[in-house]
């Protein structure tokens, strides 16, 4: 380990030690952080994320997000992956400017990480909420720039024994939606289609169909945002979160169900409803 390494790391873990990681990187390594002002006054161009959802089931929460990055009118990534776990009760996904999202991603599961290792216990949903908020506000220099990062959080409430959603704006603002939300360039599209498909009580398998149908929603109406490929087999990343934990649905587990969805869009003609 690197001499400011072993600082940091002893830093951290004093008695009354700070449980923020990014301030304590910021006092031994700030350049390590994701830069606050980037260089130049143009707003810059960079590969954009762009449609994310989740909702609530009876046994916890669905996040989705499709699988497209968008740089201009130009695809810039058929792959990219925009849900990621916070940590074992918790997950973000990302829309906006990528690289930046990422890293914000990155340093937020750091902090997670650090907080339960220097205080000895998990952090509750609703700070692992307002601590994504404070990196959003952050980041706002960067925004200035067009490099604006706008997650979603969600996850398993052990007090309440329930999923929740939290949102954000681009300067932090924190908002919490008790049923679901979705966001990014087809957020408005999948939002409409999970308004008619969400109910109270809805079964594992019926909230990841909702959110294939919202995503498959967005992605007929937001050129931005990639629908289900069954040729090139790129699925949506569909995660929940339970009492059980985060868990990635697996693409042979979405297969049937994207088939399904596609295969009555082929029938009917109409979108989901």
């Amino acid at each position: 380990m690197s001499d400011w390494g072993a600082d940091w790391t002893r830093a951290a873990f004093a008695p009354n030690s700070n449980p923020s990681f990014a301030d304590l990187l910021n006092g031994a390594q700030p350049q390590a952080l994701p830069p606050k002002d980037p260089t130049g006054k143009e707003p810059l161009t960079v590969p954009q994320g762009t449609t994310i959802l989740a909702l609530t089931f009876a046994d916890g929460v669905v996040m989705a997000g499709d699988r497209r990055a968008t740089e201009g009118y130009q695809i810039a990534d058929r792959y990219i992956v925009k849900v990621f776990p916070a940590d074992n009760f918790s997950a973000v996904a990302i829309a906006g400017a990528a690289g930046p999202a990422i890293d914000m991603v990155r340093l937020f599961q750091t902090e997670l990480e650090h907080y339960e290792k220097v205080e000895g216990e998990v952090l509750s949903l609703e700070g692992k909420a307002n601590k994504l908020a404070q990196m959003i506000k952050a980041n706002f220099p960067m925004a200035m720039q067009g490099l604006i990062v706008v997650p979603l959080f969600a996850g398993f409430d052990r007090k309440r024994t329930a999923g929740r959603i939290f949102r954000y704006d681009a300067v932090g603002g924190r908002y919490e939606d008790s049923n679901y939300h979705a966001t990014g360039s087809g957020g408005k599209d999948a939002r409409s289609a999970l308004r008619t498909s969400w109910f109270r009580g809805l079964s594992r398998d019926q909230a990841i169909r909702a959110a294939v149908e919202a995503l498959t929603v967005a992605s007929e109406e937001d050129v931005a945002t990639g629908g289900p490929d069954l040729a090139r087999g790129i699925f949506p990343v569909v995660a929940t979160v339970t009492n059980s934990g985060y868990e990635e649905v697996t693409d042979d587990a979405l297969r049937p169900v994207v088939a399904d969805v596609i295969g009555k869009i082929a029938a009917t003609g109409e979108s989901p409803a």
